[in-house]
């Protein structure tokens, strides 16, 4: 006769009950890294950046762009990145750190079309640096 284990109704209940309890348990919660004031500065400065990039406002712009960035961009193709005509908007995910003072932020840039009803979204990312004395600037344009 083959071997068969059988529960009593009342012996399950402890054992719901514990996975229940493991479920909403603070363990189970999904856990984010701390933020820290440089985060929310670098997170803050390619937010202006980019409302620079949305309202058009060049001088702006290159005032949060590092040399480097200048150096690797030509102004010809810096004013046609900052000059859209069309409604636009942005979405900035969040950022991860990829070394001491240096953090990278997934951007979707969203741009409308005069000959298209629909809107177009680019997908990217903007590096920004610090630069010293917790100034922040853009190190790689979206």
């Amino acid at each position: 006769m083959p071997f068969r284990m059988i529960l009593h109704p009342i012996s399950i209940f402890p054992l719901i009950f514990v996975l229940v309890l493991l479920l909403f348990s603070p363990l189970s919660a999904k856990t984010h890294p701390a933020l820290d004031t440089s985060y929310v500065s670098a997170l803050a400065a390619a937010d202006h950046f980019l409302q620079a990039w949305q309202s058009g406002d060049i001088e702006s712009g290159m005032a949060l762009l590092t040399g480097h960035a200048k150096e690797g961009s030509r102004a010809e193709v810096l004013k046609t990145f900052f000059s859209n005509p069309e409604p636009s908007a942005y979405e900035i995910e969040r950022g991860k750190l990829l070394n001491h003072g240096r953090y990278d932020f997934p951007v979707v840039l969203v741009t409308g079309d005069a000959k298209n009803a629909r809107p177009r979204r680019r997908f990217s990312s903007i590096v920004v640096v610090n630069t010293g004395n917790n100034d922040w600037a853009v190190d790689k344009l979206p």
